[in-house]
């Protein structure tokens, strides 16, 4: 009797109230968000490192007060920005393309490289390797349309032509990476480079004060000459001359402080970890795990790593819980942490959870492309320690709850991009499964109310419908609820009076 007396504007108030609910909630959420954006960027605007990038239309200024430059109306652009605009960094480890990637091509069939990835690449090599002058030498004019070739057929043969002409070493790279087949060729012909490309460095630094053509090609001149020598360096490390790569790569970076964008410091880490050169290692990171440097995953997991090497081989998780943990496994503890919260991808490619695939020439921080290319090299490094990848089985995924929600809020560092996922499906291969964090979910609260909204809703229009089958249907539930509380309720006192009898 009560539903078929209910009126239409019931249901109409009824069906109103829920979705204006579900309105407010959504529309609150949203705002929290913003606000929470808008408060980290002018909180971090000053603080945060500039990033170098890569490519993309939309250029955020490097200047300190990037965001007290934009007014109410701006903010939101600004944030609009900064959320959505991946850094792309080169990859410090990136392989021989004709000696490595090709080699795998010919014998998988599969691409290891994407268009995009390459395309990054042919960037790199148009802003490090040519200048505006190149017009005036020959060789060098053959070089700079060899750079923007996609065919490499077109551009090895642009190389040959420019080698007839002078003694070019952006023709001795290009061939040295595509054209080589091993690493002993590579090595041969960035030598020959070397030779060609000190005698451009000392011509051009005689004159790099008369003008700014001339300050253009001796910059050009000498990122040429350090691009050579790291190259020399890996090809030592990969043949085995390990000893001399580390100190290749200290004289490089003596020589050329200032050219950190090339991150030779990582190729010095992971050669050092090959000796097992700890107290150097640690030299290293006590120098680039500064708190005004933008961070890596070779940064944040190789402090992780010797902190872990001085407990990971007596660590027992049975022993630990009963204990309490030591300070020194809580500091190695912390270390994993921040490892994690900084790249949550590298612990399933060190545990072999998932498959590892040649790195890509370009990293996105954060993603899965940053933690393919550290685990393809270090993960020897980590079952070198005895007990390390142990400990970091059983502590990774306690990172997770220490991350205050939503996850993009962070707890050590700045927010998690939400671009990583899109920007690791453009660098990473096809066949290659993308890792995703964080992977977004709503709160039980907002799917509780979103449902309970909806299933009232729904009631409310079958009831306004179909009245008298509604009201059987809501007579038949509470019989059924009544008749399972008796039976409970007879059931127990059966149980009891069982007891009974058998005491």
């Amino acid at each position: 009797m009560f539903l078929n007396t209910l009126t239409p504007k019931f249901y109409v108030a009824l069906t109103g109230t829920s979705s204006l609910i579900s309105g407010l909630i959504l529309v609150s959420t949203r705002y929290i968000n913003i606000t929470l954006s808008i408060d980290f960027v002018i909180q971090n605007g000053i603080s945060m490192p500039n990033y170098p990038r890569t490519g993309g239309a939309n250029k955020i200024p490097s200047s300190p007060s990037l965001f007290y430059h934009c007014n109410l109306g701006e903010i939101h652009y600004c944030v609009f920005l900064f959320m959505t605009e991946c850094k792309v960094w080169r990859n410090p480890l990136n392989l021989f393309r004709g000696a490595e990637y090709n080699r795998y091509t010919w014998v998988t069939g599969r691409e290891p490289l994407t268009y995009y990835d390459m395309n990054l690449s042919a960037q790199d090599h148009q802003t490090f390797f040519t200048c505006d002058t190149d017009h005036l030498r020959p060789a060098d004019a053959i070089m700079q349309k060899a750079w923007r070739e996609r065919n490499p057929q077109a551009r090895i043969s642009a190389a040959h032509e420019a080698l007839e002409l002078n003694e070019c070493a952006t023709a001795y790279i290009l061939l040295a990476e595509e054209e080589a087949t091993t690493i002993v060729e590579a090595e041969k012909l960035f030598k020959q480079a070397l030779k060609a490309g000190e005698g451009c460095y000392r011509r051009s630094q005689q004159l790099q004060h008369h003008g700014a053509q001339y300050e253009a090609q001796h910059r050009r001149d000498t990122n040429v000459l350090v691009y050579i020598k790291r190259r020399l360096a890996m090809c030592a490390r990969k043949l085995g001359r390990t000893r001399e790569a580390v100190k290749m790569m200290r004289d490089l970076m003596k020589e050329f402080p200032l050219l950190s964008m090339f991150n030779i410091h990582e190729n010095l880490l992971e050669a050092l970890l090959e000796l097992q050169a700890y107290a150097d290692v640690q030299a290293v990171l006590a120098k680039y795990d500064d708190i005004s440097l933008p961070k890596s995953a070779t940064i944040c997991y190789t402090a992780a790593l010797l902190k872990a090497r001085a407990v990971s081989d007596k660590f027992s998780p049975e022993a630990a819980s009963r204990r309490g943990l030591s300070t020194a496994e809580m500091n190695a503890v912390e270390a994993i942490h921040r490892a994690v919260e900084f790249n949550p991808h590298v612990p399933k490619y060190l545990l072999e959870m998932k498959s590892l695939i040649l790195p890509p020439e370009h990293i996105l921080k954060r993603g899965d492309s940053e933690a393919i290319a550290y685990a393809f090299f270090h993960l020897q490094h980590w079952k070198r320690v005895e007990g390390a990848l142990n400990l970091l089985h059983c502590t990774w995924e306690g990172t997770f709850r220490m991350i205050p929600y939503p996850l993009e809020k962070g707890h050590l560092f700045y927010p998690y991009p939400i671009c990583t996922e899109t920007a690791d499906r453009e660098l990473l291969p096809s066949f290659h499964e993308v890792s995703v964090y964080p992977k977004k979910e709503l709160p039980f609260f907002i799917l509780f109310t979103a449902g309970l909204c909806s299933f009232t809703a729904m009631l409310a229009l079958l009831t306004h419908q179909f009245p008298e089958l509604m009201g059987v249907f809501a007579k038949a539930v509470s019989i059924l609820c009544c008749c399972s509380v008796l039976v409970n309720k007879e059931a127990d006192a059966g149980r009891a009076e069982l007891n009974n009898s058998e005491y």
